[in-house]
């Protein structure tokens, strides 16, 4: 029994060699056998894969720089996350047009918002769109596209998006890394355009991110750190930090 585990287990390392992540249901095909046979292997004792959200991927554990999955991040960081949101949504005032990016800081941004300001705003993923809709005086729009499940997010599939016909007043802008050689940088390449897109179209451009991602470089480059007008984060940086954003005139909020 345990024989076939390993040569099962093997099988999906194989097909992971080729794509990010299996669906439950695809393994179970792949495989020739039942969603529970391949729940039981996983959960038997500690193996290269994982199950998240329903999908078979490679333990971050063993490969943390290369992989981005919401529902992994969304418990990470809260603490830092929910003290960092309420001084962003103190920069969003009455009538603004907002932009915002995806991640799992968004929400708690949004949620620091208060119910009574009307603003309009624009996002590009799902969980962001829902944190929106329990805002009352918030008019959503929601740019489409292919849904990519692992960062929640809706790619446009061809050159134009709803971004093209607006232009936000403020664009919040998530990050997993910060750094002052290297810039702003996040793990999925497939994020960038609507990212830049927004700080091109915005009159202002606020990086928010939490304590723990300064000094950190991601492969997916977002923009140098001097490109920003607002730094918003949980708590003090590094001295280099507060410094660079002292020379470049970007109000560091914390």
């Amino acid at each position: 029994m345990e024989n076939k585990r390993e040569d099962r287990i093997q099988r999906l390392l194989l097909a992971l060699k080729k794509t990010d992540k299996i669906h439950l249901k695809e393994a179970s095909l792949l495989l020739n056998v039942s969603e529970m046979t391949i729940r039981r292997d996983l959960n038997v004792e500690p193996a290269p894969v994982i199950l998240l959200g329903g999908y078979i991927v490679m333990d971050p554990k063993n490969n943390p720089a290369t992989h981005y999955f919401v529902s992994e991040q969304k418990m990470r960081q809260v603490a830092e996350k929910k003290r960092l949101a309420s001084r962003a949504a103190g920069l969003i005032q009455t009538n603004d047009t907002v932009f915002f990016d995806c991640g799992t800081t968004m929400p708690y941004v949004i949620e620091s918002i208060p119910e009574t300001l009307v603003f309009t705003a624009i996002c590009y993923s799902l969980n962001t769109f829902l944190a929106l809709q329990e805002k009352p005086h918030c008019e959503v729009i929601l740019c489409g596209g292919a849904f990519k499940s692992s960062n929640s997010i809706f790619t446009p599939l061809g050159r134009s998006s709803e971004l093209d016909y607006i232009r936000p007043s403020k664009a919040f802008i998530s990050a997993a890394g910060v750094s002052i050689e290297h810039g702003v940088t996040c793990y999925n390449f497939d994020e960038l355009l609507m990212k830049h897109q927004a700080m091109e179209r915005s009159a202002q451009s606020i990086l928010v991110a939490d304590s723990t991602k300064f000094d950190q470089v991601r492969p997916a480059a977002i923009a140098p750190l001097a490109r920003f007008n607002i730094l918003v984060s949980d708590a003090e940086p590094p001295r280099a930090y507060l410094d660079f954003c002292s020379q470049s005139d970007i109000p560091l909020l914390v």
